[in-house]
């Protein structure tokens, strides 16, 4: 087959102008961001776990122990929702009490998925936390998107006593850039998640599990954001992205 090249140089002019036309809709389109980054679940059931309520409201669920030596506030995967989350449990201390964030729009949650609604939420949880666990020390784990607002509570007064991060990414609009390439992510990416600057600032243990096998969050994201980190402690592990609590090599403990 011949190429038409003068119809090849036509299609190169007319990409940037298509590209131009459609950035706007897609800055503007956050209901499009969402169904790429956000994969709720809405199933009942407790998975023998208990809720978490404010108001009346079911924020999360929880496996308490009576008193606790530490207690972990768990900002889960973009996928499923908050019950889903009982494979993490053995990974922590059976003296530990786990509180697992159920992010707007997953399980029974009102309102939708975003960056904002993410951090707003995990804002409250960890504030109630610390109202209600006035003398104990309240920690932070991010797993995967999670990592995300779970850097955030790294600027809250006072901090959490240590941060764990399971596959998490360094900026998510990198990783993003690296799925769809054809696109200017940074500019298009609403959810623009950036856990190298959150923690910054932060002086407390932080902890950092990457998969040697991830394919969703390449585990370069997890040594870079480690590297950048002086007080943090890496740990290279097997598998993909969602075998980190198969493997039985992330232990979650303080200290």
């Amino acid at each position: 087959m011949r190429l038409n090249y003068s119809s090849l140089g036509t299609m190169r002019k007319l990409v940037p102008i298509l590209l131009g036309a459609c950035l706007p809709l897609l800055v503007g389109c956050t209901s499009i961001q969402r169904s790429f980054l956000f994969y709720p679940t809405h199933h009942d059931g407790d998975n023998g776990l208990v809720a978490w309520r404010s108001e009346g409201k079911i924020i999360g669920y929880s496996r308490q122990v009576q008193p606790p030596e530490n207690v972990w506030l768990m900002l889960h995967g973009n996928g499923g929702q908050a019950t889903d989350r009982i494979y993490a449990l053995p990974s922590f201390s059976e003296h530990d009490s786990v509180f697992i964030l159920e992010y707007p729009g997953y399980g029974t949650r009102g309102d939708k998925p975003s960056r904002a609604s993410f951090d707003a939420a995990a804002a409250e949880a960890y504030t109630l936390l610390r109202d209600t666990f006035t003398n104990i020390p309240v920690c932070i784990i991010g797993e995967s998107i999670g990592s995300g607002p779970a850097c955030t509570l790294a600027t809250q007064s006072p901090p959490p006593e240590k941060i764990v991060l399971v596959v998490p990414f360094d900026k998510l609009a990198s990783v993003a850039a690296e799925h769809v390439s054809v696109l200017p992510v940074s500019l298009l990416l609403e959810a623009k998640w950036d856990n190298v600057r959150s923690l910054s600032n932060y002086q407390g243990p932080v902890e950092i599990f990457g998969a040697q096998q991830d394919t969703v969050i390449p585990i370069e994201h997890a040594r870079k954001l480690a590297s950048g980190i002086p007080t943090a402690q890496f740990h290279c592990i097997p598998g993909g992205h969602n075998d980190w609590s198969r493997t039985g090599q992330v232990e979650i403990r303080n200290p």
